[in-house]
């Protein structure tokens, strides 16, 4: 299970980074990785590229903090987790930093990134779709490596804390959740159930939104905060026995896997579903039968050797597509140090040049520093060449976005493509009873 949480750096960008690296959080900052940016020097270059942004925003950083499950993890495998995580929200525009810490009962990554992109020089703007996409992607990943998640839900994000307090029981909105639960069937109408509330020790408060107040607490708790079931309007249709849950839309013409009713528990349980059960796979043995038949499928054979060449292009346009974001992605680092080599390097020649080399680097430290950091990495990609122009560099670039958005198009069409074929394929291994057949000839055998 992780969770993950993120606030925004306005003032102690320093601090805060300092405290992430900690090295006895960090194994001795074993655990402790960056993004183009070295994280001794990252508040200074954090600094260097919002000096180049036009719209710097209000924040210096982006602070996430990412906690796993005690005893569910390794620190290795938290922080490669969290290097994949930071990778894709950012999306190689960002310089971040990742550390894993293990001081605590529970591991937990800390991600900081610049909130100006060193690509573009544009703040991030975050909204409540960004941290749910932060949610989504974390979760995914998560999964990827066999960890647990916070189902998803229509409530509020909780804390590592609040999470823990809810799964045993103890949290005061778990309390509050169940209390409502419990009266909820009691209750003949509305105001019935805000009798037994407050028989039950909870004062009510109602206004403009219902809220609860346990003896034990100081405040009251607005119901509509721990969840879409808990409004006034919730409640009172359900006492009234009138709320259902929203069924998910479903595109018929999606091809479906077949049901394996034989071995399906709730088929053999519930003889409703069985039934429901065997109108789907006729309708979708049906669908298989006319794409086989649309696409000019005739043989085993055939099916066999469309799926191959299906996942043959997936693969190789998938290859092509991260070919083109490394090679985006090594331009902007490019372009980043050459810009920070040529506007320091004049003052860099006077510190070369000063009789009191102490003194200058003292007022001069950040940009001896930054200018050292680019300099070491124009050096270490140079290999003895010339360096190519900022105007090459940007044609290049122009020209890599352009089959960056064809590439990626390619990539969704034949990432569909793949998914339809395999499920196909299933529908028609269960028709022909393939997997049964084939273990009957190895039995033979």
């Amino acid at each position: 299970m992780a969770i993950t949480k993120n606030h925004a750096i306005d003032t102690t960008l320093k601090t805060a980074i300092d405290y992430i690296l900690n090295p006895d959080k960090t194994d001795g900052k074993l655990l402790v990785s960056s993004f183009r940016c070295s994280p001794e020097t990252a508040d200074l270059e954090f600094e260097w590229t919002r000096q180049n942004a036009i719209d710097k925003g209000k924040h210096l950083a982006r602070h996430i903090i990412q906690s796993f499950e005690p005893g569910e993890t390794t620190p290795e495998q938290a922080h490669e987790i969290g290097m994949k995580l930071a990778d894709e929200i950012f999306g190689g525009r960002f310089e971040f930093i990742v550390s894993t810490h293990t001081d605590r009962g529970h591991i937990h990554n800390h991600i900081i990134c610049n909130d100006v992109s060193f690509t573009n020089y544009k703040h991030i703007h975050i909204n409540k779709k960004w941290y749910y996409n932060t949610r989504r992607i974390s979760d995914r990943i998560c999964r990827e490596y066999g960890l647990s998640v916070i189902t998803p839900s229509a409530e509020r994000g909780k804390s590592y804390t609040e999470y823990t307090a809810a799964k045993n029981g103890t949290s005061w909105k778990a309390k509050l959740k169940n209390m409502i639960d419990v009266l909820i069937p009691q209750a003949k109408d509305f105001d019935d159930f805000l009798r037994l509330m407050q028989e039950n020790g909870y004062e009510v408060k109602q206004g403009k939104y219902i809220s609860f107040r346990a003896e034990d607490r100081e405040r009251f708790t607005r119901a509509k905060t721990i969840g879409v079931n808990y409004t006034e309007k919730a409640i009172a249709e359900r006492i009234a026995g009138r709320r259902t849950r929203k069924q998910p839309r479903r595109d018929d013409k999606r091809i479906s896997m077949l049901i394996d009713i034989q071995n399906n528990i709730k088929a053999q349980q519930n003889g409703g579903y069985e039934h429901w059960a065997k109108i789907n796979n006729l309708q979708q043995a049906s669908k298989t039968i006319n794409f086989l038949t649309e696409n000019g499928i005739h043989t085993y054979e055939d099916l066999v050797a469309r799926v191959d060449e299906t996942s043959r292009k997936f693969t190789e346009t998938t290859d092509n597509l991260k070919s083109v974001e490394k090679r985006i992605e090594e331009i902007n680092m490019l372009k980043k140090n050459i810009r920070t080599y040529k506007s320091l390097r004049p003052i860099y020649t006077k510190y070369r040049k000063s009789k009191n080399k102490d003194d200058f680097e003292r007022e001069h430290r950040r940009e001896i520093l930054l200018f050292e950091a680019a300099r070491k990495y124009l050096s270490s990609v140079q290999n003895g060449g010339k360096l190519p122009s900022l105007e090459s560099l940007n044609a290049e670039l122009t020209e890599l976005s352009k089959r960056k958005q064809q590439l990626y198009a390619e990539y969704r069409k034949s990432k569909k493509a793949l998914s339809e074929m395999d499920v196909v394929k299933a529908n028609v291994d269960t028709i022909l009873d393939v997997p049964k057949r084939r273990n009957r000839e190895q039995e033979i055998e």
